[in-house]
């Protein structure tokens, strides 16, 4: 994984706490297309300060890093059915619909964690990703969600009640 990730090649100014290259307090998950062609996978390692259990990591970190990744790999997936390289203008952004986490396993501190995330299904305006989450070579969550595809200004613009 020594490609630019898709965070850094497409919104290098992103203050998405998770995935955000741009925060200074966020987790900088950084995404990146496999060598399979399928998969979009990411790495990340979480600090003592997200345990949830002792010697756990808590649920919530496991959502935000299948919420952010499953989001990129959406958006991956829209550039190559497009056949645009990420970062290429317009950009693509899309917004999670529906977050679905299935815990299988406790997932332990101190194990680097992989998200393995692939577009099932048709890729369109709404989009269904499915987020294996291994500690080292253990599957301990799957997410199965749905990212919808959206203009960035309209959106926030329809969020603080204002015409787009």
């Amino acid at each position: 994984m020594h490609s630019a990730s898709l965070q850094d090649t497409t919104a290098p100014e992103g203050i998405c706490y998770g995935c955000g290259s741009s925060n200074p307090h966020g987790l900088h998950i950084k995404s990146r297309w496999a060598e399979d062609g399928v998969h979009v996978i990411a790495e990340h390692q979480p600090e003592a300060k997200y345990s949830g259990w002792p010697d756990l990591v808590y649920g919530g970190l496991i959502a935000m890093l299948v919420d952010c990744h499953s989001n990129w790999t959406a958006m991956a997936y829209h550039y190559r059915a497009e056949q645009r390289e990420p970062g290429s203008l317009p950009r693509i952004d899309c917004v999670t619909g529906n977050l679905g986490i299935k815990f299988i396993k406790p997932t332990p501190m101190g194990v680097p964690l992989t998200l393995r995330a692939r577009v099932e299904g048709e890729v369109g305006r709404k989009s269904r990703v499915v987020c294996e989450v291994y500690a080292g070579d253990v599957l301990t969550a799957i997410g199965d969600s749905v990212f919808v595809r959206v203009d960035t200004g309209q959106l926030a613009a329809a969020a603080h009640g204002r015409e787009a």
